[in-house]
């Protein structure tokens, strides 16, 4: 059903914690599920309440794995009346975003992954479980395409709502604008119709900005990607230098049916890492282009003349995409900070490159700089809350953690690469490579009082909490 937009006072409003927390309200909400409901120290706590980002330790006060649309109503009444939060959590990529879950149920929505196609209609209902490597699938075997983000194991709900910036995003522009409409459970447990003709503001505010209702599914509007090439070309890292700036001049006069980044990659000597790379460092150029093998055999041309050691860009499908840019396919401790560039100028790769190479960032095990532009421009489109990144470049710097001690080499590390592109940066902050909460003004600007309208009237009591909360 959708509610009425006027959102009545709630009949019910959230319990104290102090008067709630006896084992016999959540023994209610247990017998009410048809999915798990797990309390610390019960088998499989420490499972459920795992982050796909295993830097993040969530501590929440209860876990429920979701099985079913009726298991989030459920849950969501439930906190109202024990006066908790719930955090709704797919994979948990974006974990640390969340902040501390002080009396919170941590809700995973992981098995709510169904994935329906219309192939005529070109679009895809997708589940908040749902995995872009699932959708990516079963486009795929319609012939068309999502625009999402480059890792397959991340969530489809969370990183289309945090922007999608991927491999389509210069010709289709950011996977948030691809969002036809949302079903959800809002925050005194009810269901809602979310798009332009149910709720417009809230459907505004939700695509790219922030989203005070529990997302369970979402409509998806899929692309007809004719022909593709896709890969890398490695070169030893003593040819940064030439291959950064012959990348630069490259992407400068470039159809926005390309999209490709520069990265400086140093792999680990560790079994996981194929022979060919197994601890060795790298220049690299990864791009997708969609061409026919003619064109796109041209387009490459000056960058094959360089000579690279490895070559791998093919014809591919796109459901393939996610295989190029090497996202891990387990979760993992990795600890990344990033920043928008106003211009990719010879001064700015210059800079780069200075601080990449540097001996404190072989904590880091790549450092990137993928081209924006095209159709992910500002005033190329109008859509949600965020439906576009206002810069040419985005910096991204990773490294993994395997231990405790590495930390802090790893994290001064990817400061010290954001730190000195300040002086090119843009002021636009991107939400999916935002890692910690971050002030409201520096991820929506003008846009974050509005935002803060629309999550004071559907959620008042802040019974659902979201990653970069606005207040």
């Amino acid at each position: 059903m959708t509610i009425d937009p006027s959102l009545p006072t709630p009949d019910q409003r959230p319990a104290t914690a102090e008067t709630a927390l006896p084992g016999e309200h959540f023994e209610r909400l247990r017998a009410e599920l048809s999915g798990e409901l797990l309390l610390p120290d019960e088998p499989g706590w420490d499972a459920a309440r795992s982050a796909w980002q295993l830097l993040v330790d969530q501590r929440p006060i209860a876990v429920v794995i979701a099985a079913d649309v009726d298991d989030i109503v459920a849950t969501v009444k439930a906190a109202r009346r024990l006066g908790l939060h719930v955090a709704p959590q797919s994979t948990g990529h974006g974990a640390g975003a969340l902040g501390p879950l002080t009396d919170t149920i941590l809700l995973r929505t992981g098995r709510l992954d169904r994935v329906v196609i219309d192939a005529e209609a070109r679009t895809a209902r997708v589940g908040a479980g749902a995995s872009a490597a699932g959708l990516a699938a079963a486009a795929g075997q319609h012939g068309l395409a999502a625009v999402s983000g480059m890792a397959p194991s991340v969530g489809v709900v969370g990183s289309i709502l945090g922007g999608g910036l991927g491999w389509l995003a210069r010709s289709h522009g950011l996977g948030v604008n691809s969002v036809l409409s949302i079903e959800a459970v809002d925050a005194q447990g009810r269901l809602v119709t979310i798009d332009d003709a149910h709720h417009p503001e809230l459907f505004w505010a939700v695509r790219g900005g922030i989203a005070p209702v529990v997302v369970t599914s979402m409509e998806l509007r899929l692309h007809v990607i004719d022909e593709l090439h896709a890969g890398a070309l490695l070169w030893p890292l003593d040819r940064a230098a030439d291959i950064a700036h012959a990348w630069r001049e490259w992407i400068s006069d470039l159809p926005d049916s390309v999209t490709s980044l520069a990265r400086v990659l140093r792999y680990p000597p560790i079994p996981e890492i194929p022979d060919p790379l197994r601890g060795r460092s790298f220049v690299a150029v990864e791009t997708a282009i969609q061409a026919d093998a003619a064109t796109a055999a041209a387009l490459l041309q000056p960058l094959r003349d360089l000579a690279p050691d490895l070559d791998s860009v093919r014809p591919m499908a796109p459901a393939e995409l996610s295989t190029v840019h090497g996202d891990p396919p387990q979760p993992a401790p990795g600890l990344g900070e990033a920043v928008v560039l106003a211009e990719i100028t010879a001064a700015a790769i210059d800079t780069l490159l200075g601080v990449a190479l540097e001996p404190a960032s072989e904590a880091l095990l790549s450092i990137e700089l993928r081209h924006l532009g095209g159709a992910a421009s500002p005033r190329r489109v109008v859509g949600g809350a965020v439906s576009a990144v206002d810069g040419a470049g985005l910096v991204f710097a990773l490294g993994l953690v395997p231990f405790p001690g590495a930390r802090a080499a790893v994290q001064d590390a990817a400061s010290a690469v954001v730190d000195r592109m300040r002086p090119f940066a843009a002021p636009a902050v991107v939400k999916n490579f935002t890692e910690k909460p971050a002030p409201a003004a520096d991820l929506y600007g003008p846009a974050a009082e509005r935002l803060r309208r629309v999550a004071r009237a559907w959620d008042p009591e802040s019974v659902i909490r979201v990653a970069h909360a606005v207040d």
